[in-house]
């Protein structure tokens, strides 16, 4: 029998050692010191970083950087900046790799702000559109400088090893499913203990708080309970915890280095596979997104097929006929607008129409279909993405898929 793991009776207390096992485990296959470290249990990777966005102690005059190349969930975060008058900053990335430019993330680093200010940089340690693995050492570089860090581990964690006692960030969001498919709904924000004290939430909640002393009367004063516990709001899921101790010890079996190695071997034959598919004219039949190459990028692969006359075949379409072969491809933008823009070469004047003067919120959909239909760029992408079950039959049924293409237009699609 298990019980709410914020009681002290035998079922409560056979919660507590189950959900004290899970973050164990996370501090182990992370190796972070838990003298140095915090691990809150979230719903997802979105929700830890909703946890940082809504309780970092931006000001007026305070700054949040981050690049184009993030996800929605990291986006996000501006809205609490701006509400709180701090500025903003974008850090674009170039063509065709979409990488950011080193010298200009040192020089937006290094520009001097006021004694005191808060400061906030975010970017992943890998993108989940292109691939691209960014620094890691810019994690120090920034510290050196006096930011805080958001490192999204989300995309990289499931196929590469994060040293926590190497690499140092002040806050890593993660997402379990991500790495071992089970259980869903369980994330995490691993925090530095001293940045985790200097969080500021706006609400409290059951389990979050050491008394609430006349809360309801009075001046309705509370305590936040330290560390972990002042951040996990209500009762954790304290019987899929268990999963995530499970699923990191089956990583630790195969070994981190050893997935990271296998699944960039399969990621090199299909770069190359693809890059070298064309039709019988010589045009190619595919455009990847990112880096062609293995250097300094993960097993993610955003792409277009192409047509014979070099015209992207509809990725919805594509989807559709993938899934009927049993593959299962990736298409959208991917919440991560900032990469898609670049690579579809949007503008916001060609985004102007589904935003300015709507009533009523646009639909991805309908905004694609305004882009395509005003300007003919289409700003969606299909991805494919290898991990821990991934093998070499599964990508090469993919390029058997992607071959039966050769010479086709859409005409010629299958019913």
């Amino acid at each position: 029998m298990f019980g709410n793991p914020h009681s002290h009776n035998p079922t409560s207390l056979a919660s507590t050692a189950l959900v004290e096992g899970a973050r164990d485990a996370v501090f182990e296959h992370f190796n972070a010191d838990p003298a140095d470290y915090e691990v809150v249990f979230t719903a997802n990777a979105s929700a830890a970083l909703k946890l940082v966005g809504e309780s970092y102690p931006f000001g007026a005059g305070d700054r949040y950087l981050l690049t184009y190349d993030n996800h929605n969930s990291v986006n996000g975060i501006r809205e609490f900046a701006r509400a709180a008058g701090a500025d903003v900053t974008y850090l674009p990335v170039g063509e065709p790799d979409l990488r950011l430019d080193c010298s200009m993330v040192s020089t937006e680093l290094a520009r001097s702000g006021d004694e005191g200010q808060n400061r906030l940089f975010a970017y992943p340690a890998q993108s989940n559109f292109s691939g691209v693995l960014h620094p890691l050492e810019w994690v120090d570089e920034a510290h050196g400088l006096g930011w805080d860090v958001v490192l999204d581990c989300a995309a990289f964690a499931p196929t590469n090893r994060l040293d926590l006692s190497a690499i140092k960030p002040d806050f890593v969001p993660l997402s379990f499913y991500k790495m071992f498919g089970y259980p869903t709904g369980i994330g995490a924000l691993i925090a530095r203990r001293e940045a985790l004290r200097r969080l500021r939430r706006p609400w409290f909640a059951g389990g979050t708080i050491t008394i609430t002393l006349a809360s309801v009367q009075g001046s309705g004063w509370h305590h936040l309970a330290p560390g972990h516990a002042g951040f996990e709001d209500g009762t954790v899921d304290y019987l899929g915890l268990p999963a995530v101790q499970i699923g990191l010890a089956h990583v630790s079996a195969v070994g981190i280095d050893a997935i990271h190695e296998r699944v960039m071997a399969l990621t090199d034959w299909l770069l190359g596979a693809r890059t070298s598919l064309s039709h019988s004219s010589g045009a190619p039949m595919v455009r990847v997104f990112g880096p062609t190459g293995t250097e300094c990028r993960g097993a993610t692969i955003a792409f277009y097929l192409l047509d014979r006359t070099g015209v992207p075949y509809d990725v919805d379409r594509m989807e559709e006929l993938a899934g009927r072969r049993g593959i299962s491809i990736r298409t959208g933008c991917f919440c991560n607008p900032g990469d898609g823009e670049i690579a579809h070469h949007i503008t916001p004047d060609d985004m102007a129409e589904c935003f300015v003067g709507k009533q009523v919120p646009v639909t991805f959909t309908e905004c694609r279909d305004i882009i395509r239909d005003t300007t003919g760029k289409m700003p969606n992408t299909m991805r494919v993405s290898l991990g821990i079950a991934s093998n070499f039959a599964d990508v090469y049924a993919f390029m058997s898929f992607a071959e039966s293409f050769r010479d086709c237009t859409p005409a010629d699609l299958p019913a």
